[in-house]
């Protein structure tokens, strides 16, 4: 049987979270899940819906970003020490499904270049899209860093169907 939360009950929670994560040290990095059940909706008829959210802060200081870039956005990433890959050694993966579903697991998001982006699918095949980390487009007018921060503080949510 599940309830309405209040406003009050809800940062209260939170609050006595954040104390028990400075109180109780641990050797690890906690997640907190939050699962909401909406009532009066039907996941079977009713569209489902998802989508993101960007957060003041970094909710991930480990989160690992990797770009899939031309010759010019390669170069900038390599000034700026953020991890890349350029078409080349993208082919190099031969559409091989072990080798993209590793490339997957190692970064947590993905960046794209405009002219690369349409080719991703066609090369790699389906393995970032069924991991759920097909990359976000970086154009060139767009600052690579500033980019890599916004996806950094992103989150995203998406209705299931149970």
């Amino acid at each position: 049987r599940s309830s309405k939360v209040s406003r009050d009950t809800l940062y209260e929670a939170v609050k006595e979270v954040l104390q028990g994560s400075k109180t109780k040290r641990r050797k690890f990095v906690e997640t907190v899940e939050l699962q909401i059940s909406l009532k009066n909706y039907d996941p079977q008829k009713d569209k489902r819906f998802s989508g993101t959210v960007r957060l003041k802060s970094t909710p991930r200081p480990k989160f690992s970003v990797c770009l899939l870039g031309d010759q010019q956005h390669c170069d900038e990433a390599k000034a700026v020490d953020i991890p890349h890959m350029d078409i080349e050694a993208l082919k190099k993966l031969n559409k091989n499904k072990k080798l993209v579903k590793k490339l997957a697991k190692k970064y947590d998001a993905f960046l794209a270049s405009e002219s690369l982006i349409k080719q991703i699918p066609r090369i790699l095949g389906p393995g970032l899209n069924k991991a759920g980390k097909f990359p976000s487009l970086l154009t060139h007018n767009e600052n690579l860093v500033a980019k890599v921060d916004e996806v950094k503080s992103t989150i995203k949510f998406q209705m299931k169907k149970v």
